[in-house]
């Protein structure tokens, strides 16, 4: 008497029809993964740009250097404040350690700092907006971040 060993054909087929139907269902959840680093890296990058103006706020308020116009000094750079913050986006980003990938988009304030791989770099950043002498003392300056274009 013969022993068959191994599968049928059919059992191939059927396993073959289902592990197709795992990947067409798995697949549409891998695909976006690209867009969604590009969202969290400029998320992150807004958190940065945050902690490095907590720095330059507190070496200012240290320093007495809290007015308009201002000059502050971190880590050997001259950073140009306004009541305690950096005035322009170029002034904090002079401090921050960016990733080539972050290009400036406008030097003052409002200034963005954009995500220059995206496919619409312009929407894929963050707008800083320094405190200016309307706001006076005590304000913090603004932060907008967009990822429609990430």
């Amino acid at each position: 008497m013969n022993k068959q060993a191994g599968f049928t054909l059919i059992e191939l087929i059927m396993v073959i029809v289902i592990l197709g139907i795992l990947a067409a269902t798995a697949l549409p959840k891998f695909v976006n993964l690209s867009s969604d680093a590009r969202t969290a890296a400029v998320q992150a990058l807004e958190g940065s740009m945050r902690s490095t103006n907590s720095i330059i706020y507190a070496k200012a308020a240290v320093g007495n250097t809290m007015g308009p116009g201002a000059t502050t000094l971190v880590n050997g750079i001259s950073v140009a404040t306004n009541y305690g913050f950096a005035a322009t986006v170029a002034a904090l980003s002079s401090v921050m350690d960016l990733s080539p990938s972050i290009g400036i988009n406008g030097t003052g304030s409002p200034g963005q700092l954009n995500y220059s791989g995206a496919p619409t770099p312009a929407n894929c950043g963050t707008t800083y907006t320094a405190p200016t002498a309307v706001s006076g003392v005590g304000s913090l300056p603004t932060y907008v971040t967009t990822t429609t274009g990430c």
